[in-house]
């Protein structure tokens, strides 16, 4: 997102004891409440109208409907901040802003991104008014990302940033890391609070995950190895979005094999690409120094619950204020506000331009039918051009797929969309633009590799498992 944190008001100075005294009733009660509203808002479901549901969902949507047919235009009109602080901010330039720090992190972008945010805002207009050549306002792009994405995006960012701080901020992470640490470092060389990330990930969505291990690698919690890998990882597509997912490509039926096989693939993924290049060779460096708690351990304890307890009574006793921690989360929502939003759009709408109006899918996926036909799967070259566009969208393999002959390639290829997780349009722009040194050719390289270790495994359920 960009060099610094985005508060506004000063980061919270991290305050914290080696050991210290046992915790008193006053901290573990704030341990305690302040958690479970964090575990409440992102990682309880329940259900609405017959339809599974979390907390921060349920206000996104109900808020975004609330706005209904006004949402594009709350958009557009993000994208005019964005666009216009950023044209305001080259020519005040950097001396006279400096007394308004927030301002410069916002808006004095590098030149590469002030384009993204100007074209970002022409392709929304275009969409909004239907205006100029089709192919950037059509429904199946630039109507798929202005009425789709961005508009989702806005909300869930919105209640994610201002209530995230009571999932990390007060002691679960320190709570929960102290139970799966030795587990978590055997199997993904992780810490044991990276489940965190995932559970949020896979109750809420993606983004949500890597909004989390973004904010954990600043604080010093993750070195620069572990944040890449937790984001390229952990940040799962929801357990409801897979579901959509298996009931595009008509596998509704098939539900229970299908999130099984994802599971299987995507714990394999985990434990796999961490070990070898290139995410081995990320150095274990923090983004500045690591924070006191990282993966400390409280001597003294009779079991390892004490253990856990004391260091997320402890985590909580040293919280920042409220009030400094939404500053530091409105810093955060504004810079998603007007960085994220634009690139999603730009990148978003031009990989689903290629998709739809050029052959650029096909020529790209051609070493992959070989692999496919090695494989057995039926329909090779379409199911590769549809594997292939999940680098630009989740839901893009499913919507190709979904006419398929074949259900063996229809499996296949719902099962590979929802476990690639690098997608550009949403978290492949977020990981670019993060703190996390991930580059584009990195996430190509990860992307790449996803695929072609699961498919096998895929290949092997569909064929001897499933059908």
């Amino acid at each position: 997102m960009s060099d610094s944190r985005h508060d506004l008001g000063g980061d919270a100075q991290i305050v914290t004891d080696e050991g210290g005294p046992p915790p008193s009733v006053a901290s573990i009660r704030k341990f305690i409440f302040a958690s479970s509203f964090g575990i409440l808002a992102f990682l309880i479901p329940f259900t609405v109208d017959g339809t599974w549901q979390i907390l921060i969902g349920f206000l996104a949507d109900h808020t975004r409907d609330f706005f209904g047919k006004g949402m594009p235009w709350i958009v557009l009109g993000l994208l005019c901040l964005s666009a216009l602080g950023t044209g305001v901010a080259f020519m005040i330039g950097r001396e006279k802003l400096t007394q308004y720090p927030i301002l410069l992190r916002l808006f004095l972008v590098t030149p590469l991104w002030a384009v993204v945010r100007v074209i970002g805002l022409v392709m929304c207009t275009m969409t909004v008014f239907q205006f100029g050549p089709e192919m950037f306002w059509h429904a199946d792009t630039g109507g798929t990302v202005v009425n789709g994405l961005a508009v989702n995006i806005v909300f869930i960012f919105l209640f994610a940033g201002f209530l995230m701080p009571f999932l990390t901020e007060y002691g679960l992470m320190e709570f929960l890391g102290t139970f799966l640490k030795r587990s978590f470092r055997r199997l993904f060389t992780l810490p044991g609070r990276s489940a965190i990330d995932a559970l949020a990930s896979w109750m809420s969505a993606a983004a949500i995950g890597v909004l989390i291990t973004i904010d954990q690698y600043i604080s010093g919690h993750y070195t620069r190895r572990e944040a890449a890998v937790i984001a390229t990882n952990f940040s799962v597509v929801s357990l409801p979005f897979t579901l959509v997912v298996a009931k595009t490509v008509g596998m509704g039926s098939h539900f229970i094999y299908f999130y099984f096989v994802v599971a299987i693939v995507g714990v394999g993924l985990a434990i796999i690409t961490p070990r070898i290049p290139p995410l081995s060779l990320f150095a274990d460096k923090p983004y500045d120094t690591f924070h006191p708690d990282r993966e400390t351990k409280a001597t003294g304890h009779s079991s390892l619950f004490k253990e856990a307890v004391f260091l997320g009574a402890r985590r909580a006793r040293y919280a920042a204020p409220l009030g400094t921690q939404m500053r530091v989360s409105l810093g955060h929502i504004l810079d998603i506000w007007f960085g994220l939003l634009p690139a999603v759009i730009v990148i978003g709408g031009a990989g689903l331009m290629l998709a739809e109006f050029t052959p650029l899918l096909t020529w790209l996926a051609v070493p992959f039918v070989p692999l496919l036909e090695l494989l057995a799967i039926p329909e090779p070259s379409a199911a590769a051009a549809a594997m292939v566009s999940g680098f630009l969208d989740m839901f893009l393999p499913a919507l190709l797929a979904a006419n398929l002959d074949s259900e063996i390639t229809r499996f296949v290829v719902g099962v590979i969309s929802v476990t690639q997780l690098i997608y550009m349009s949403e978290i492949g722009i977020l990981l670019i633009k993060c703190e996390i040194p991930l580059r584009f050719h990195h996430l190509i390289i990860l992307f790449v590799l996803r695929t072609v270790i699961a498919l096998p495994i895929i290949a092997a359920f569909a064929h001897f498992v499933v059908f």
